[in-house]
């Protein structure tokens, strides 16, 4: 993993859950802004996979349980598809909240992710 991209991913995350959040509680819809912010939320998970696959051939190996880690991960994954396809059925303000907690978990995953790779001993 790099660090200053899970810290990346952490901010992206905050950003489009607070965003989120503020849209569903003023009435707004699911739409392409808070669906766009989850979906480049979903972008950066990907990119996160790719990096973890290449990264212990690349002579970076987590410290802590890469079982561990990629649990957190597929979960991650699994979340804002799983939220976005809630939303769009259930369309109503309630649904853009909902998105911005999706999206706040994952900050919360991502660095428990990082503690995971960077700090935790095997």
């Amino acid at each position: 993993m790099i660090e200053w991209f899970v810290t990346l991913q952490v901010i992206v995350a905050c950003a489009a859950g607070i965003l989120c959040i503020v849209l569903g509680l003023v009435g707004r819809l699911p739409g392409d802004v808070s669906m766009g912010a989850v979906a480049l939320v979903e972008l950066l998970l990907l990119v996160q996979l790719v990096i973890a696959i290449i990264a212990p051939a690349a002579g970076n190996p987590p410290s802590g349980s890469l079982a561990e880690f990629y649990i957190y991960l597929i979960s991650a994954l699994i979340l804002p598809l799983a939220g976005g396809f809630w939303a769009l059925i259930e369309r109503n303000r309630w649904s853009t909240v909902i998105l911005g907690g999706v999206c706040l978990a994952i900050a919360v995953m991502v660095y428990r992710m990082g503690q995971i790779w960077f700090v935790q001993g095997a």
